[in-house]
C-alpha cells in the first residue's frame, strides 16, 4: 500500500490527484458493498487533460487496500505512461479501453462479476421490470454476449455496439458494467443495478408468480428521475454520504 512517504498528491495536477482520490475510493466502496471478485474486475477512470490517459487498478492489490497513489496510469493501449511500481493486468483494460475511446462521455468505467449480476446475466430475459430500482436500469441498458475473457481486440467494436449510448450493460455470462461522467455517477449506477439483480434473484427464489411493472411506468421513468433528483445526477447527492461511510469504515483511501 501507499504510504504517506510515497504520496503522489505533490507530483501530479490537482485535477488527476481529486480523480486518483475518487477512483481509489470507488474501488474500496465496491469491497465494502461486497461487489469484488478478489482481483479480477477493474474500475477505470480517465486523467483530466488532453492526453487519453486513464487510471487503473495495480493488478494482484485487493480492492479494499488501494490508494490514490496506487492506481496506475496507463494510455489507451493499457501501456504505463508514469513510474509505478506496479503492474497492471492489459486483458483488463480490454473492455476499459473500448468503452473509453469510443464515449467521451464515459469518464468512469466500472466493471463486476458480482454474484448477483452474474445469476441474471445467464437468464435468456436478462433483467426484469421487478422493482422500481430496476425501472432506470432498464431505461438505458445494453447487452453482450458472452465470448470468453476478455482478451480479443476484435470484440471491442461489438462491445461498444451493444452498449452504444447507454449506462448500463450486461455482459452474459460475466457480468456488469456502468459508465459516468464521475466516478459517483458509475458507482451510484452500479449500485442500482447491483441491487435490481439482487431483488430479481430473491424474488424469482420465492417460488411465487411474480408481478411485472407495466411498460407505460417504465417510458416515463426518465422523467420521474429527473424530478426526484432535482436536476443533479444521482452521484452527485449521494457521494458526500459515501465518502463520510469510507471515512468511518476504511480511511486511507486518499494516500
Amino acid at each position: 500500500m501507499a504510504s504517506s512517504d510515497t504520496s503522489l498528491k505533490h507530483a501530479v495536477s490537482p485535477a488527476e490527484w481529486e480523480a486518483r482520490v475518487n477512483l481509489a475510493a470507488t474501488y474500496r466502496l465496491t469491497a465494502l458493498f461486497g461487489w469484488d471478485d478478489l482481483v479480477f474486475t477493474h474500475i477505470s477512470a480517465r486523467v483530466p487533460g488532453p492526453e487519453h490517459h486513464f487510471l487503473i487498478n495495480p493488478y494482484g492489490m485487493m480492492f479494499d487496500e488501494i490508494t490514490a497513489s496506487s492506481l496506475v496510469k496507463v494510455d489507451l493501449d493499457g501501456r504505463k505512461v508514469s513510474d509505478s511500481p506496479y503492474e497492471i493486468n492489459p486483458a483488463g483494460f480490454t473492455i476499459h479501453s473500448a468503452v473509453h475511446a469510443a464515449r467521451e462521455d464515459a469518464h468512469c468505467v466500472m466493471h463486476t462479476h458480482s454474484v448477483n449480476g452474474v445469476a441474471v446475466s445467464v437468464q435468456e430475459a436478462g433483467l426484469l421490470p421487478l422493482s422500481q430500482q430496476s425501472l432506470g436500469v432498464l431505461a438505458s441498458l445494453g447487452y453482450h454476449d458472452y465470448e470468453g475473457i476478455a482478451l480479443n481486440e476484435d470484440e471491442k467494436p461489438r462491445l461498444v455496439c451493444d452498449l452504444g449510448t447507454n449506462t448500463y450493460l450486461m455482459l452474459r455470462n460475466h457480468g456488469l458494467l456502468t459508465v459516468g461522467a464521475t466516478a459517483a455517477d458509475a458507482f451510484v449506477a452500479m449500485y442500482f443495478f447491483e441491487a435490481s439483480c439482487m431483488i430479481q434473484v430473491r424474488a424469482q427464489s420465492g417460488g411465487s408468480k411474480l408481478t411485472p411493472i407495466a411498460q407505460p411506468i417504465l417510458d416515463g421513468i426518465r422523467q420521474q428521475i429527473a424530478q426526484v433528483t432535482r436536476g443533479t445526477s444521482p452521484g452527485a447527492l449521494v457521494w458526500p454520504g459515501l465518502l463520510r461511510r469510507l471515512n468511518r469504515m476504511n480511511p486511507g483511501y486518499a494516500e
